[in-house]
């Protein structure tokens, strides 16, 4: 969680911090940020105590806060789907906290001290950024000492100001990132199920006390820098292989089901949801950190169009649908870049297109056109343009609160077909 949190949370421990605008390509802190929802988030220190969460009533509108622990768990979900879209207040305590709560306010049990908040709310286009912002200023952080009050200051806490130990200086830089794991590790411990793999790792250091990186055995740190770039590529093979395909769309639908053991409210606690597999965390965290359970937010990708080849801003593409969508809040098609996914920069300033981007024409029957290309395809049809980079590009599709079609697989989405 640390790397993906130390530039995407730009506030003090125990504080949120709240995106003004809708995201662009200027933003490459995470890999795949969204374009639909203006971001809520917060790393929260849960050592001293546990902090208290308000969300107020947002009548309706969408929104989620993800709960994420230290290993990247999705462990808990407040928001429309998990809890509904009225006032409500949560405490998060500690793994080991022992107390009681005031009364109204419903516990949380997080599985490390350390965790972080992924708020999105959802936004209907530049002049629904207002309203959207008043509401962020009522989601709020507040230590259960101060409760009902306001919270008090963050005092002398700062962004990147976490219980975690510091890596031993003088480690050279292509084992710093053992080291880190190392020290990481010992402050947040995996579950005691997992301690049996984490030994396997003993030898190469991973698991001593004190660091065996500052002047490692030769044949020692050989297999840790050849190992961890067999690793990147065995992650970015699975990535491309190893998910359902449909129409050239990768499905992620469980992508993120490696929490077996932590689930509090808004989760759905049944096996189907459940995987224990190594992989498919690494998986998650390089092509799509922080990502949702597919039951609250569905996304599948593609690279390639409906003949297996790569899609290049070299050609151009339609995507049509028959039938939209099923989903319960509102989906959209966003547009990465390919390898690093990031988003575009494009002459008209578009990111996303889905159900709810003003402008787009639908045909009589409802069914709906998508253009896909590098260059404009001419005035009338820009409403339904989807800007794609020059070079390769890999395009995700968002359903947000899907339906069971979708989870089922009854519902695939259309392949994109080469138009030119």
């Amino acid at each position: 969680m640390t790397r993906g949190a130390e530039g995407a949370m730009g506030a003090p421990v125990n504080t949120f911090w709240h995106a003004d605008q809708l995201l662009g390509p200027a933003f490459r802190q995470v890999v795949s940020p969204n374009n639909d929802t203006l971001y809520s988030t917060a790393v929260v220190d849960l050592g001293p105590e546990p902090m208290v969460l308000h969300v107020p009533d947002t009548h309706g509108r969408y929104y989620v806060m993800q709960c994420v622990d230290a290993w990247t768990n999705n462990f808990a979900y407040v928001g429309r789907r998990g809890t509904g879209t009225e006032e409500g207040v949560y405490a998060f305590v500690g793994p080991d906290w022992e107390g009681s709560l005031p009364e109204g306010v419903a516990m949380v049990r997080a599985p490390t001290d350390l965790l972080a908040i992924i708020g999105r709310t959802a936004v209907s286009g530049a002049e629904d950024v207002p309203a959207v912002r008043a509401l962020q200023q009522q989601y709020t952080l507040t230590p259960l000492r101060a409760w009902p009050g306001p919270a008090p200051d963050a005092g002398e806490r700062r962004p990147g100001d976490w219980p975690l130990p510091a890596p031993r200086p003088g480690v050279r830089a292509d084992l710093l990132v053992w080291e880190e794991m190392r020290v990481w590790m010992q402050a947040c411990p995996p579950p005691a199920a997992e301690r049996e793999y984490l030994d396997r790792f003993a030898p190469l250091g991973l698991t001593d006390p004190e660091s065996p990186y500052l002047d490692p055995e030769p044949e020692i740190a050989a297999a840790l820098t050849m190992g961890r770039m067999a690793a990147e590529k065995a992650i970015r093979a699975y990535i491309r292989t190893s998910l359902k395909k449909m129409n050239g769309w990768l499905y992620t639908t469980h992508l993120w089901d490696y929490n077996t053991r932590f689930f509090e409210v808004g989760t759905v606690q049944e096996k189907s949801w459940m995987a224990e597999d190594f992989m498919r965390r690494a998986a998650a965290a390089r092509a799509g950190l922080f990502g949702n359970h597919g039951y609250e937010a569905a996304y599948p990708w593609t690279y390639e169009d409906v003949a297996g080849e790569l899609l290049t801003g070299k050609r151009r593409y339609l995507l049509h649908f028959d039938r939209l969508p099923p989903v319960g809040a509102f989906w959209s098609v966003t547009m990465y870049s390919s390898p690093d996914y990031m988003l575009v920069e494009n002459p008209i300033g578009r990111y996303s297109i889905g159900d709810r981007t003003p402008g787009v024409q639908y045909h009589d029957d409802g069914s709906l056109d998508i253009h896909i290309q590098h260059d404009s395809p001419g005035p009338e049809k820009e409403s339904n343009w989807l800007p794609a980079p020059e070079g390769e590009f890999r395009p995700i599709m968002r359903m947000y609160q899907p339906d069971r079609a979708v989870l089922d697989g009854s519902y695939l989405l259309p392949p994109i077909r080469r138009v030119g």
